[in-house]
């Protein structure tokens, strides 16, 4: 048990390290203060129904050590962001590189490609509602990937309580591919709360989960802590504990979102 603790501690030091060698680069792109503040996605699953500032192309990008004790997955997920006003935006995401060993042997190469339409409804400064029109395509292998199509439709409520940002998701996914005697339908929820620690620090929890008939639910438990040393770059770190389906997993996580470009 105490090896199982210093090698997770060592992987999640790992990771940390890991985000601060995209600081060079994140700090030269955020010289120029005096843009719009980025809206950072990550890290949690939710989506936050707002979109960043119109014309803003932003990006996010990470590392993640995914491992159930019979198979490690490595991956680095990114995610481009753009909104054409304060309702219409686009989203291209995906895992740029992926390595990944378990029981089909060991596979690496680029993961599946995501697109997303959204449409935000901006009630007040303290509630949003949003919609997620998604098509995940296979450019993944058919070892890293399902070699399918998936389309999915995700609902946003987001509110301010006090001190307290939620983002709360309702989604269903039709897959392109599905295990026998089980749904091609998954229905996913999750919601996500975060607040203020001390100054630039945020933290962040969250509950996810998913049913789909003839298939285990899902259930995971997220935490996260996030660093702004100005309001156009963020860090963060975390840990996620997939209880279901079994068997249970843990992800390691750190990236870093940035603006890339004002386009107009």
């Amino acid at each position: 048990m105490q090896l199982q603790l210093r090698s997770l501690t060592a992987r999640f030091a790992g990771l940390a390290l890991s985000s601060m060698a995209f600081s060079g680069v994140a700090q030269a792109a955020d010289a120029d203060d005096a843009g719009p503040p980025i809206t950072p996605y990550r890290p949690s699953v939710s989506s936050p129904a707002q979109l960043p500032a119109p014309g803003q192309l932003e990006l996010e990008l990470g590392g993640q050590r995914r491992s159930d004790g019979q198979s490690l997955r490595n991956s680095a997920p990114y995610l481009l962001k753009l909104a054409f006003n304060d309702k219409w935006g686009v989203l291209v995401g995906g895992e740029a590189y992926v390595w990944q060993n378990g029981d089909l042997g060991r596979s690496q190469g680029v993961g599946d490609t995501t697109l997303t339409l959204k449409r935000a409804w901006i009630v007040d400064d303290a509630t949003a509602f949003g919609m997620e029109f998604d098509v995940k395509l296979p450019t993944a292998n058919d070892v890293i990937g399902s070699g399918k199509t998936d389309y999915t439709i995700n609902t946003i409520f987001s509110r301010n309580l006090g001190p307290v940002h939620m983002d709360a998701n309702l989604n269903a996914t039709q897959l392109g591919q599905a295990d026998p005697g089980s749904s091609h339908t998954q229905i996913g929820a999750s919601a996500s709360f975060s607040t203020l620690w001390s100054g630039p620090w945020e933290l962040t929890g969250e509950v996810s989960g998913t049913h789909r008939n003839g298939a285990d639910n899902g259930l995971q438990l997220l935490a996260a802590v996030t660093y702004s040393p100005t309001r156009r770059l963020t860090f963060d770190v975390g840990i996620a504990r997939s209880f279901r389906p079994r068997p249970m997993a843990t992800s390691l996580f750190t990236g870093v979102v940035l603006p890339l470009a004002r386009l107009w």
